[in-house]
């Protein structure tokens, strides 16, 4: 994973239409006593409430529950009330597990959303598989999950990388140092920008991965201040990435270094100041910020709900429209029925707060609207609206 961003929605009138259709039909649940009873439909939501991550878990769940909270204002799925069950992950891929399997056995979900980290993706996929029940998966992340039970709302590399690399080396720099949190995602963005550098005209002076929980990076920056680069691409994650912005202002090295920074957003700016996050750019799927009604509409009705200091991340976009996606399946199959629910969430497209987004066929991912902006101020303000980018497939053609 990448424990990151994304956000959005639709404009209410999406709402309001959407959550109608699906409040019409009949629920049959084959198999699954609470179903077939005319019990709720059950959506396990399985997130890091503690452990490090507690924060984007919270978002996840903020966007699930919003979604969960729609479908029964209108009526419910299919007539049928939509019931949440919380669990934590402890940003633990073994408690993942343990709390996957609870959900399955214990509660009868019907469908899981979440987890957050890549580590306990991969760890909960062999669960998931074995029950054939539907894993909706909404954090960026370094790609390859083929996996009939895995839907994924997530920006790949390919989305990400290349308009970033593509707008900087015109606009920002072209000598860059690379440095990342020492796991597979930043490893796997990083092949990627080395990549585009090459196919941009720009050029790798360094790269360095830093083990979790770094609290010193003196040694870091005189390197990359001897490097002679004028481009800090940043894909560390967390408190740690915090901790280098910090000590990068504070070093004096902004003055010779922009920053590029995957996977920024509004929830480091609350950990920053203005003179410490002014001028980073970042890519993503959507910012709180973004000038149009539907980004607009969606921030308000988040804060309505959660409160007028609520976080309105890519992360919580992106769990909120996902959940959306499997609402939309289980309207189309007219059933909750797992496999049938599977087959019909393909090839939706659905209208978000920062436009219409695509859920394709070949391989369960979303195609996602990428927009570039740079910190200004305490918030983050759009340098460019790039559209859709079609990430390739995630299943290797036999």
């Amino acid at each position: 994973m990448h424990a990151p961003l994304v956000i959005s929605p639709r404009r209410r009138i999406f709402v309001r239409a959407g959550a109608a259709a699906l409040a019409t039909g009949t629920l049959g649940l084959p198999g699954l006593v609470h179903a077939a009873a005319g019990g709720p439909v059950k959506i396990g939501i399985l997130q890091p409430f503690s452990g490090g991550l507690e924060a984007l878990g919270e978002q996840g769940f903020q966007g699930g529950k919003m979604a969960i909270d729609e479908i029964n204002e209108a009526g419910g799925l299919l007539g049928h009330k939509v019931e949440l069950v919380r669990a934590d992950t402890r940003t633990d891929p073994k408690t993942a597990v343990e709390r996957a399997q609870e959900l399955i056995r214990r509660d009868g979900v019907d469908a899981i959303l979440g987890p957050l980290t890549s580590a306990e993706r991969d760890a909960v996929r062999p669960t998931i598989e074995r029950a054939k029940v539907p894993l909706l998966y909404a954090t960026d992340y370094e790609g390859g999950t083929c996996s009939r039970y895995i839907t994924c709302f997530s920006a790949l590399p390919a989305a990400w990388v290349e308009p970033l690399i593509s707008y900087a080396s015109k606009n920002v720099g072209k000598k860059l140092y690379l440095i990342g949190s020492d796991y597979i995602w930043p490893k796997r963005m990083n092949e990627a920008v080395r990549a585009s550098a090459q196919k941009n005209g720009a050029t790798v002076l360094g790269e360095e991965y830093v083990p979790f929980g770094i609290k010193d990076y003196a040694s870091t920056l005189r390197k990359i201040e001897a490097s002679g680069a004028d481009t800090l691409v940043v894909s560390v994650v967390g408190a740690d990435a915090v901790t280098l912005i910090k000590q990068f202002a504070g070093a004096g090295l902004k003055r010779k270094l922009r920053v590029l920074f995957f996977g920024f957003s509004e929830n480091y700016l609350a950990g920053l100041s203005t003179q410490e996050s002014d001028d980073i750019v970042t890519v993503s799927s959507f910012t709180s910020t973004l000038k149009k009604p539907e980004a607009a509409d969606f921030v308000k009705k988040v804060r309505e709900r959660f409160g007028p200091q609520t976080i309105v991340s890519n992360n919580l976009y992106a769990h909120y429209n996902l959940m959306r996606f499997y609402f939309g399946g289980v309207q189309r199959a007219k059933t909750a029925d797992k496999e049938r629910v599977t087959d019909a969430m393909l090839g939706q497209t659905l209208a978000t707060g920062n436009g219409e987004v695509l859920l394709r066929a070949s391989d369960r991912h979303v195609d996602l609207n990428t927009v570039i902006s740079v910190a200004k101020g305490g918030s983050l303000d759009l340098l460019q609206d790039v559209g859709r980018v079609v990430a390739p497939s995630q299943c290797k053609k036999a």
